[in-house]
This record gives C-alpha cells, structure tokens and sequence, in this order.
C-alpha cells in the first residue's frame, strides 16, 4: 500500500515539475478561497502554529534530503517535503486572508459601540460623478464620541451631494465630518448585486452622505505621493484630450479607452459595447497593456539583436508599461494588467528556462499576496482566463488553417486570440452577466484595431501637447476614428440576434461548464475517450441542475414585492410571464429596475412583462386584483374607498395612504397586511410598533426587505 502512494504521489508531483509556481499558486489560491467561505474552520492562532510547523518539517525534510536519508515505509523523501511545503503554502494563504482583514483590528470602526458626533477621514480615491453625488473613498483617522477623540481605524464610502458641491474634494485631503458613518445595507431584493460584499472585499464596512454643512476641508495628508501625482498626471491628461477632441461622446470615450476614466460614458454607448462583446475596450486593462506592449517590442526590435539586447528590451518595456499605468491613475485594473506583463517581459528574455504559465501564476501570486480579496474580483478572473485561454487555446486554433495572404493571416491572428479569449471566459460571463455577443468575433475584428489607433492617436496628443496646433489636429483624426467605431458598434447591435440574453445559470453550472470545456480541450489534445466520458458526465449534471432550477425558480406561481425606495414595485410572476404593479415613475426607470429587479426576472425565466392595468379593477384611492385565487387590494391614496365587508388575501398599502392599522382593520379583512417601500420608514415603525398590541400579520419592505409569496 505504501509502495502505490508513493508510486501516486511520484507520478502527481512529477507531471508537474515544469508548473512549479502554478503548483504554489493553486495551493495560496485555495488556502485563499477557504479563508474567505470558511474563515472559522481555522482561528488565527491554529492557521499560524500549523504553518510554522509544515515549515519547520518542510526544513527538516530537506536537510534528510541533502544527507540523502530515507523516510520509513519506503516514502519518497522528495515527494513527502513538497506536500508539506505546498501544505504550508495553502496555510499561508488562510493566514494571508486574516491578516488582510481590516475588521480584525480592534480599533477598527466596526468595534465602536457609541454614537460618533465627528470624525476625521483622508480621502483615498479621485471622485467618482455619480447621477447626484460625487462618491469617494476615505480612510478614518479618529472619531470623536461623548465628547472624547480616539484614533480609530477603518475605510468608508463618502457621497457629496451635487446640490451642495459643484466639484468632488481632492485625493489627499483631510476633512472634519460630522455625523455618524453607518453600516452598508445587504440587498434587500432577490437575486440583487450585493454591493455590501463588493465594498467588503475593499475593507469598506460604513458610508457617509455629506451636505454642505457636514464637512470642512481641515489639511492635507495624502497616504500616498506617488498615488497623488499619478492622479494630478491623469487629471491632466484628461484635461488634454478635453481640449483637443471634439464632441462630448468622443472625449468621453477617448478618455475611457486611453485612461480608463468611465464617469462620462452615456448608458446608451455602454449597452451597445456590452451587447456587442466589446465593453472590455472601455476599460484599461490587458488588452491596453498588451497593444504598448506589442509597440514598445515593435520599436525596439533592432536593439533585441545585441548581446544584452533583450534584457534593454525588457527593463525598457517595464519602464514604459508602468509610464502608462501612472499616467492611468495607477487604477487597480492597470496596475493588475502591468503587473502580469512586466513578469512576461522579465520572462521574455529568459527564454527557454521559463514557460508562460508559470509566469503568469508568479504575477497572480504578487498580485494576490499584496491583496488577496482581489480573487473574488470579476475583472482579475476576466483578465487571468482570458489570457490562459489566449496562450491555450490560440495556437491550436491558428494552426488548424495557414492563410496564403499575409492580410488574411494577420485576421486569422486575431481571429484566434478573439476566439480563445471568448471561450475561456465565457462560462463567468453568463454567469455575472446573463448573455453572449453573438458577433464577438466580427465586433473584436473591428473595434481591437480601432483601440490600436485610438491607443496611439491618444498618446500622440498627450506627447504633443506642448505644440497646440498639432495636437489639436491629431485631436480630430482620433475624434474620427472614434465616430467611426462608435458607429460600427451601434451597427452590430441593431443586426438581428446580435445578443443572448437573461440567460441564468448557478455557480455550480457555471463549474460545471468549465468541466466540459476544459475536458473537450483535453479530448482535442490528446485523444483520448475518456474525455468524451468526462464531458458527457459534466453535461449530465448541468442538465440536472436545470432541470431543478427550472422546477424551483421557473415552473412557479409567485408574488414579489421589491423594495424600491419611494416606489412600488410588485411582480406577479406565472411561468415566465410577469404583471408588474408600479408607479409611473419607477415603470420608466431603466436603471432602478435593472438594478433592484431585473436579476431576479432573470433568474425565474420572465420572457414578457405586461402591465398590470389588465388585472386591476379601480376603485376611489385603491385598486383590486385576483390573480391565481389571490385577492390583492392595493390602496395609494388617503381618500380611498373600500365595498363594506371585502375580504382579501392581501392588502397593499402604498404612498403613506394609511396612517393608521387598527383603521384599516376595521374597514378590510385580510390574511397580510403590507407596506410596500413607497411609504415612509416612519410609517412603518409606527405600524410595527402598533402591531405589538394588535397582533395581526404585517409586513414592512423597509424595514424587512422584498417579500416573496409563492401561489
């Protein structure tokens, strides 16, 4: 038995001894992922004794190495020392976890009991225009509470109100707040983005709304200089492109393409960009970082063929690439994307004694050890995929065919890349974002190169600046440029089936899917059958999965009412068709129901939305509704009447139309009585507080968040 371990074990560590740093991340990767779900299947004392112990055997182990002793029962001594060490490695990534946790200080804001009156806070982000605020992030200092300063630790998310501030605060600033930070919400909806956990994962626990007489500015301490003036660089290159380029849209998206500044792109140019598979181009990252890359290796090919020449190259290229991520702002998509390619440029040079996975796996795991939250993030698994599926799959893909035409081939190139790219990512991307481009490949053989020239027509206009005539006239070609592919893109989106979408799939598919392409790719490599098996087995258990997700969450009768602060928001959902009960208001809202209600229609197969006026019978202030055998009476106004003795499953109250419980008792019968989040909070807590004497079934969306009835 011992002799067939050790024969498994040999043979495992042997398959990847060209893959040692992939070996060291997967382990600090899952380590990493088990702190995040499971953080107290460990405490911080056990994480730590357990890591100095796999070390202290790992030592011993290799000094039996090097004294060439055996271990008993015949083990490989060799392959015993690299578990442990990968052990230690897993640990250390649990470890690395805790002590990334900023809640786990106890000066952390989280642990303040009292009220807070004041507090101190750098600002440690640009502002960020939101539709009537300017949001950004700061880092506390101290807090005052009953009347005493104490230094506290902690981030929070500040909103200044447009009404009271015609320009955000600056990066560095040091500001007196008054009032008390409050915890960020959990979603309150089914199916809802959960930005409370988003901001989590940034060590963000509390926000601040600020009007005019909430803050003074009180000095000026930025936590970083050099993050500072790569913010003033950006500012001013922001500046510059204002200056040069012509029309709102094409600033906005020239600024976004060159800088990744978003705040002025309009919904309409994102929802073509994202329908068409392109939406990647507005935001720099890998692929901005990829074409200077391929510039900068253009322009100092001919120094490559000197004897130190590639390693000039290399030390040039990382000076160039992180150039462009200060002038970016140093954003963290940026400097995720620099970082992956300085160790690319560092591997280049190696040659032979590299390969590719193991440099990327030692720049995910620099990236990961500075900030290991940033594995939850989209964008990090986005960018890792994208390229493992680029240097996987593209080269396979591009031999299948060797086009005579230089111009063809070059297409083919990118063709490859697109495609490659599109498949490794593909499984995430219904998975946070319920659709696929159908012409992601046609889109990226237009817009790709277009970025190319708008990348280079960008930095042109910076470089030349100082000579205003010839940046202005290097303004308008890239103004032109930028027309053109916004025109291309609005195009594609209006072509027929240009988009999959609503589509729903579970994080368990979402593997499960990635089983069967990776077993397909390996079917592909090595011809093997039991491929095929594999993948059929995979497919299997997706059908399953469906098959459940369709019986739980499609097949169903079901009332929902949101909470959309201000509005009503009711869907009464059958099989894949909605009736939605809102206000005028809310019903014209794309980006509210988007937000609060869209995931979930999504997620229960609605195909078609009908307006609710079908099913309700009006009456003076109130409506009545029978759906399924459910009565509902929705009352939305003050002076409502109701036929003497109604009897109802549900009674709805919406705008503050009744004051008083015991009074609507009186008049209706009913087996809930609901508040939905159109009224007033304060409304709520008096019905909740009458109700402790009353006793009757009640229900308020704002204090309790959506209600689901399932019919």
């Amino acid at each position: 038995m011992a002799h067939g371990l050790d024969f498994l074990l040999t043979f495992f560590m042997n398959r990847w001894i060209p893959y040692a740093f992939v070996r060291i991340v997967l382990f600090f990767m899952s380590g990493i992922c088990v702190a995040i779900f499971y953080p107290a299947i460990l405490s911080e004392t056990s994480a730590r004794l357990i890591f100095l112990a796999c070390v202290l055997f790992y030592v011993m182990l290799t000094f039996c190495l090097w004294q060439k002793r055996t271990l008993p029962l015949g083990l490989n001594l060799k392959v015993v020392a690299g578990i442990i060490g990968l052990a230690a490695i897993f640990v250390a990534g649990f470890i690395r976890v805790g002590s990334h946790t900023a809640s786990r200080s106890k000066d952390h804001l989280l642990h303040v009991k009292s009220p807070i009156e004041y507090f101190t806070a750098v600002l440690t982000s640009a502002g960020t225009e939101k539709s009537s605020s300017w949001k950004a992030e700061a880092s506390i200092g101290e807090i005052n509470s009953n009347g005493q300063w104490k230094a506290t630790e902690g981030r929070v998310l500040l909103y200044f109100s447009k009404k009271d501030f015609s320009r955000p605060l600056e990066y560095g600033d040091r500001v007196l707040v008054k009032g008390n930070p409050y915890f960020i919400s959990p979603p309150s909806n089914p199916e809802e983005f959960d930005y409370r956990q988003f901001l989590i994962y940034k060590n963000i626990y509390h926000q601040k709304f600020i009007g005019k007489n909430d803050v003074t500015k009180i000095g000026f301490a930025p936590a970083s200089w050099i993050d500072y003036y790569a913010l003033q660089t950006r500012k001013w290159a922001d500046g510059t492109l204002a200056r040069n380029i012509k029309g709102d849209r094409e600033q906005a998206l020239a600024s976004a393409l060159i800088l990744g500044v978003t705040d002025g792109l309009d919904d309409e140019l994102l929802s073509a960009y994202k329908a068409t598979g392109t939406l990647h181009v507005l935001a720099v990252s890998g692929l901005h970082v990829g074409i200077l890359y391929g510039l900068v290796l253009f322009i100092l090919k001919p120094i490559s063929r000197f004897k130190y020449g590639p390693w000039a190259v290399a030390c040039i290229s990382i000076v160039a690439l992180w150039g462009y991520a200060f002038v970016t702002g140093l954003s963290p998509s940026v400097l995720r994307a620099v970082t992956m390619f300085s160790f690319v440029a560092l591997a280049k040079p190696a040659g032979r004694r590299t390969n590719i996975y193991n440099t990327l796996a030692a720049s995910a795991f620099c990236i990961l050890l500075v900030d290991p939250f940033l594995i939850m993030s989209v964008g990090f698994q986005l960018s890792y995929l994208a390229v493992l599926g680029i240097v996987y799959i593209q080269q396979g893909l591009y031999n299948l065919w060797e086009p005579a035409n230089s111009v063809l081939d070059e297409i083919w190139k990118l063709s490859c890349v697109s495609i490659a790219a599109q498949l490794a990512t593909f499984p995430i991307g219904l998975l946070y974002f319920h659709q696929f481009p159908n012409y992601f490949l046609l889109s990226n053989l237009l817009v790709i190169p277009a970025s190319f020239i708008v990348l280079v027509l960008g930095m042109a206009t910076l470089a030349t600046s100082m000579v205003p005539l010839l940046a202005t006239s290097i303004g308008v070609l890239l103004a032109w440029v930028i027309k053109v592919m916004n025109y291309t893109i609005f195009i594609l989106e209006d072509l027929p089936f240009s988009l999959i979408e609503n589509v729903y799939i579970t994080p368990l598919q979402c593997w499960l899917l990635i089983g069967i392409l990776i077993s397909m790719l390996l079917l592909i490599q090595t011809r093997k059958f039991k491929w095929i098996k594999i993948a059929f087995a995979f497919s299997i258990l997706f059908s399953l999965a469906q098959w459940h997700h369709f019986e739980e969450n499609i097949n169903i009768r079901r009332i929902t009412i949101y909470n959309v602060a201000g509005h009503t928001a009711i869907d009464l959902i059958d099989n894949g068709h909605v009736y939605f009960v809102t206000d005028s208001i809310l019903n014209h809202d794309r980006d509210k129901i988007g937000f609060h209600i869209a995931s979930n229609r999504i997620k229960c197969g609605v195909r078609s939305v009908i307006p609710a006026e079908l099913l309700q019978k009006k009456l003076p202030g109130c409506s009545l509704m029978v759906w399924k055998g459910q009565s509902i009476l929705q009352i939305d106004r003050p002076q409502f009447f109701i036929p003497k003795g109604l009897c109802v499953d549900y009674v709805i109250v919406s705008n503050n139309a009744v004051a008083n419980l015991a009074q609507l008792q009186s008049q209706v019968n009913a087996k809930k009585y609901i508040l939905d989040s159109s009224n007033s909070r304060t409304l709520g807590t008096k019905w909740l507080e009458e109700n402790e004497v009353n006793r009757v079934e009640i229900f308020s969306i704002l204090h309790d968040g959506a209600l689901e009835l399932n019919i």
